[in-house]
């Protein structure tokens, strides 16, 4: 606009306030966005305010309180339309009259900057710079912000000098404003990316964190890429005997920051394990290189520190629809199995099929707690009887589980599971009391009873105390009692064995091993194992009489049994001529189908004749 053309609009008033408060809704409207950056908004308003107050340069100054200095940090040229010329960042310092009026005025407005007095009274460094730059007139408009002094906007006339008018500083005053609400937005959208930087990292290694990494996997997941490459999680879980174990992590972390480089986004997902995923799609030869290179990366940083790596690899194609979370699951539970199996220092692929076996398995133990919980577990017994004239000599109790349609499952549906998850321990205590209440009140005094213990029970240090309040609440002689434990049991540790075995019979109850000539056999064991009874295998049995070497084997057993004073009984016994067969090996108890199977306590008791 020309000069001329100013003049003639201004002396209306009214259309001057109207055109003032118009270009500010305008810029507000551009200002106020997302989108806009501090940058941008100022370009824009130093822009909008050149060209409505008509001046020839709008500058913005940032006040650095500590060094007591005044900064250019933008400036822009009417005439030129340039932001930013070379130079433009330059600086005076605040302390002096211009400064100190700068925290009271509202505007400094200055007609004739050779003759205010405000000016002149300042450094020599300002009055050089309104020299060199011809500036003859000047509206200033603090920048302040929850009362605090952040700088100022400089509006500066060139040409003649020029009275500012009421609206004019008004205007000026609200361009302040504008770079104030610019910076407390832009310190707004500073603590948020910072807050949005500390939910997405780990404070003490400064990685990113598993929300992080979802994110990442998330935007990795794509369309399949083909059976050769997949996207691609790596687990990485460190272990470290010392004391400095954080440390250890903290080193685990740079290395594998430093080793890994751009290839991959690395985070910590867990207070001891690191995972990340490879910016491409990967064969599985490649990403067993790469988990290769962590753990060594890991071990490395560590030097003689003592810490392990084991790590876990998932594959997209593994999964039924893409999901980040479950492809970083499916790598930490690769790399836990590595661990497992004693793999530190290597690493394991997941396996789907393997991990379908784990989510059934986890299932029937739920489903088997429930069921404990519920009253749903009985118990059944097979009965022991004498191969001569068939009389019952005792039973062996077997856990039965009663399914949702009223029928009975065996054991060995689910024993495995109880085994593996440790409530064989809690099953194991209840299946002994509810056999010796069961026994002690079938009639006859000498009818035995027999109760198997597994690996996870034998290990328990409170066993002997379990067998011995059983005994005691249940009122059952110690003799009628037999723990039948496989060999298997006793491999582990042959002295303790040996121990606990002694002390289960100085009780009184009686020892057998279970399933004998399946195992690692062994007539050494026999001679020091303190045990009365052997137990021999279905499988030996079920050749009889027809195959020699079953009947040899049996009768062998037996021959051996009797010179070191142990009882023998054969299981699976399912028909006649077997029954014949074992008579004529000196055998004279069995167990098996052909006496019968198992059967609740009553039916049992009355065949008992109770």
């Amino acid at each position: 606009m020309a000069s001329g053309q100013a003049v003639d609009y201004r002396q209306d008033s009214g259309a001057w306030a109207r055109r003032f408060n118009h270009a500010l809704v305008s810029l507000a409207r551009q200002v106020w966005t997302e989108q806009c950056s501090l940058d941008n908004a100022l370009a824009q308003i130093c822009e909008a305010a050149a060209a409505t107050l008509d001046v020839a340069r709008v500058n913005v100054w940032r006040l650095h309180a500590r060094q007591g200095v005044l900064r250019c940090v933008h400036a822009y040229d009417r005439v030129t339309g340039v932001h930013n010329p070379p130079g433009y960042d330059e600086a005076f310092d605040a302390d002096s009259e211009y400064g100190a009026q700068l925290d009271t005025a509202r505007v400094i407005d200055a007609a004739d900057v050779l003759r205010d007095a405000t000016l002149s009274a300042s450094n020599a460094v300002l009055g050089e710079y309104l020299t060199r730059h011809g500036v003859v007139s000047l509206l200033d408009a603090p920048i302040r912000s929850e009362g605090e002094l952040l700088g100022v906007v400089c509006h500066e006339h060139v040409g003649k000098p020029r009275t500012w008018s009421t609206e004019d500083e008004a205007f000026a005053a609200s361009i302040g404003d504008f770079v104030a609400m610019a910076y407390e937005i832009q310190r707004r959208r500073d603590a948020e990316r910072r807050l949005r930087y500390l939910e997405l990292h780990d404070a003490q290694t400064n990685l990113p964190n598993r929300d992080h990494l979802l994110e990442v996997a998330h935007s990795a997941l794509r369309p399949a890429h083909g059976e050769e490459a997949s996207v691609a999680a790596i687990h990485v879980q460190v272990e470290h005997d010392g004391a400095s174990r954080q440390d250890a992590l903290v080193a685990a972390a740079m290395a594998l920051r430093g080793g890994l480089g751009n290839d991959a986004t690395l985070a910590r997902v867990r207070d001891d394990g690191f995972a990340l995923v490879p910016r491409r799609p990967l064969r599985e030869s490649e990403a067993l290189d790469l988990a290769g290179r962590c753990v060594s990366l890991v071990e490395e940083a560590a030097g003689a520190g003592g810490t392990r790596a084991a790590a876990g690899i998932a594959f997209s194609r593994d999964l039924a629809s893409p999901s980040a979370d479950i492809l970083l699951r499916n790598a930490e539970l690769a790399s836990q199995r590595a661990r497992a199996l004693g793999m530190l220092n290597r690493c394991e692929v997941f396996d789907a099929g393997r991990h379908g076996e784990l989510v059934v398995r986890m299932r029937l133990e739920r489903a088997l707690r429930d069921a404990y919980e519920q009253g749903h577990l009985d118990l059944h017994y097979q009965p022991v009887v004498d191969l001569a004239d068939g009389r019952i000599r005792g039973a062996e109790a077997l856990l039965r589980w009663r399914d949702e349609r009223g029928g009975w499952r065996p054991c060995s549906e689910f024993i495995d599971v109880a085994e593996r998850s440790g409530l064989i321990v809690r099953l194991g205590r209840w299946v002994l009391l509810e056999a010796c209440m069961a026994a002690a009140a079938w009639p006859g005094a000498d009818l035995q009873v027999a109760v198997n213990v597994s690996a996870r029970q034998f290990e328990q240090p409170g066993l002997v105390t379990s067998v011995a309040q059983a005994l005691q609440v249940s009122g059952l002689a110690a003799v009628r009692l037999t723990l039948e434990l496989t060999e298997t049991v006793l491999l582990h540790d042959a002295d303790v064995a040996s121990e606990t075995l002694a002390r289960l019979r100085a009780l009184g109850v009686r020892i057998a091993l279970d399933d004998f000539g399946t195992g690692y056999s062994s007539l050494a064991r026999l001679k020091r194992l303190p045990i009365d009874c052997l137990k021999i295998d279905r499988s030996f049995v079920a050749g009889l009489p027809d195959d020699r070497r079953d009947q040899a084997i049996v009768c062998a057993i037996v021959g051996i049994a009797r010179e070191i004073g142990l009882d023998v009984v054969a299981e699976g016994v399912e028909n006649q001529a077997q029954v014949t067969a074992l008579l004529g090996c000196g055998l004279t108890r069995g167990q098996g189908y052909h006496f019968g199977a198992a059967m609740p306590d009553l039916i049992l008791r009355g065949h008992l004749g109770g």
